[in-house]
């Protein structure tokens, strides 16, 4: 499937890129990587298994297990939450 979701945030000084991908079934994860002012300060590797009921691992399913982990890796540093 190989989906992602890329975002940009700024946050006082601080410029953040949000990058969240499908790695597919044969390495079924979602993976997120947060650069700040360039650099990766964190990675999260996310089993389908976490995010997404067996065996329902259909397009729509990864679809919304990608958007629900970009969005909350969001909502973490706009909150002001260390990640």
């Amino acid at each position: 499937m190989e989906l992602s979701r890329n975002s940009d945030i700024k946050l006082g000084s601080d410029s953040y890129h949000i990058q969240t991908e499908d790695w597919g079934m044969a390495s079924p994860f979602i993976v997120s990587r947060v650069f700040k002012n360039g650099a990766v300060v964190r990675s999260i590797k996310t089993p389908y298994t976490e995010l997404i009921e067996a065996p329902m691992w259909d397009k729509t399913a990864v679809e919304k297990a990608v958007e629900y982990q970009h969005n909350q890796i969001l909502d973490l540093l706009i909150s002001g939450h260390p990640l």
